[in-house]
């Protein structure tokens, strides 16, 4: 198996065994067993657990990002590009609960952990959402009042508790499409110019 697949792999096992043991109940052996590797095998890609768990958000994270922004590059509406972002979030969140089950516990469960980790992706991530606040802000859409620090992390926090929807087994019958235009049409009534919401 060549290193990358081996690297990939043990970064899938690990969100998996993250996602149903916790970050600090998870073993190494956990994971390698997952991954269907010796042990020793997982120091050859990563120092330490936490390395692991850093990774996965670097890894899995840089991946949305990607997407997203891909996505965004074609579209200038600031209203629109929240659509976007929104629905692909819960798109990749429905489609890989492991990883959701991930973002939604162990960021926070970890936080200590990670408060000290500055350059990572999961900043980089969100960081989106204000970028497209301040454009519509820009061009008179979104209020000026409203501040894009509080505002990504509104965004996000609505869209991260949505997603539980689907990681804790409820059954439901919100489609993603129909959840990402609730999450719209609640949060662009509280941040658009009186003006923009007449046209």
């Amino acid at each position: 198996m060549k290193a990358a697949n081996k690297h990939s792999k043990i970064i899938h096992a690990a969100t998996k065994v993250f996602a149903k043991k916790g970050f600090f109940n998870a073993r190494i052996s956990d994971i390698a067993k997952e991954a269907k590797v010796a042990d020793g095998t997982i120091y050859l890609y990563f120092n330490n657990k936490f390395d692991i768990l850093i990774s996965v958000f670097e890894e899995e994270i840089g991946a949305l990002i990607e997407q997203v922004k891909k996505l965004l590059a074609a579209e200038d509406d600031p209203r629109k590009m929240l659509e976007i972002f929104a629905q692909k979030h819960l798109t990749v969140m429905k489609k890989n609960k492991n990883l959701a089950e991930v973002i939604q516990i162990e960021l926070r469960q970890s936080a200590k952990l990670i408060k000290d980790y500055r350059n990572n992706k999961f900043s980089e991530y969100v960081n989106i959402i204000s970028s497209i606040i301040k454009l519509g802000q820009e061009q008179n859409i979104y209020r000026s009042s409203i501040r894009p620090g509080i505002a990504k992390r509104a965004f996000f926090g609505a869209l991260d508790e949505i997603s539980r929807i689907w990681t804790v087994g409820v059954t439901t019958e919100y489609t993603v499409e129909e959840t990402t235009q609730q999450v719209l049409e609640i949060f662009l009534c509280g941040i658009l110019e009186p003006e923009a919401a007449l046209r």
